[in-house]
């Protein structure tokens, strides 16, 4: 089984210059094709839409590919809301002894895993001897296609 090193790269949304684009509200069929619509003039911020806590949100690119079962690949940027409390279940930005690693969350009983979405990769047992800090929520995931 590999090991993951992951190498996060956070950058920090600039609000402040923050772009409107064309948005069809109605939505894009995907299935059969129906009448092109007109835009009817509504606009968009991307900005605006995935970031809803300004002051709490980072960006990051991923880097590895242990995430890829939660459709999060190599070079994705995250969406990360460290406002968010960090649940069971959760994809969470963890920095565990000093090193980042973007993996989910498993809470039980009497122990907390960070858990692969890639079964090449075994999920990191936390133990007494780990400094785990969860340092935010991955609220999205963009990717190019």
């Amino acid at each position: 089984m590999p090991i993951e090193k992951s190498k996060l790269i956070f950058f920090i949304p600039d609000l402040e210059n923050s772009s409107e684009y064309p948005f069809i509200v109605d939505g894009i069929k995907a299935g059969f094709p129906s009448p092109a619509a007109d835009f009817d003039g509504t606009k968009i911020s991307l900005d605006a839409f995935l970031v809803k806590n300004k002051d709490a949100t980072f960006y990051a690119r991923a880097k590895g590919n242990s995430m890829i079962g939660a459709g999060i690949s190599d070079g994705d940027l995250l969406v990360i809301d460290r406002s968010l409390e960090p649940v069971n279940n959760k994809i969470a930005i963890c920095l565990i002894d000093g090193e980042f690693t973007v993996k989910r969350i498993k809470i039980e009983k009497d122990c907390v895993y960070l858990m692969p979405e890639n079964s090449d990769y075994k999920p990191i047992i936390i133990t007494d001897d780990n400094v785990l800090i969860v340092w935010g929520i991955v609220t999205y995931v963009i990717k190019s296609l």
